[in-house]
């Protein structure tokens, strides 16, 4: 079983900044990727960023290019959102996600959420 723990969600201004974290644990025979998704009220869930884990290649939504950095510590299988220029459309609940390819067949873990709410 893999366990992803998200933290450091919260409320914050629009203009603000924060940083989420997820950490990994249990039994993890290997990891590909690691990401972020986010599920606004009334909307299906949205990728928003994604590191490799061990090319550290970062990929970005369009939404969030420039503002959200994606940064990952491979010695405590955790992953960072930096959150920076927060808009109110950033308000969603945050899902960590891992993915693990096993030769043709992918699997994917899921964390709890975090909530973020932007007020403007």
């Amino acid at each position: 079983q893999v366990q992803l723990v998200e933290s450091g969600g919260g409320l914050v201004q629009a203009g603000g900044s924060l940083r989420l974290s997820c950490a990994a644990s249990g039994s993890i025979s290997r990891i590909d990727t690691m990401g972020w998704y986010r599920q606004a009220p009334g909307k299906q869930r949205e990728w928003v960023a994604t590191i490799t884990h061990f090319g550290r290649a970062t990929t970005y939504a369009d939404s969030v290019k420039g503002r959200f950095t994606i940064s990952g510590d491979n010695a405590k299988n955790t992953v960072y959102l930096q959150m920076n220029s927060l808009k109110s459309e950033d308000t969603a609940i945050y899902y960590c996600n891992l993915g693990q390819l096993m030769g043709s067949t992918s699997y994917d873990y899921w964390g709890q959420g975090t909530q973020v709410t932007v007020s403007s």
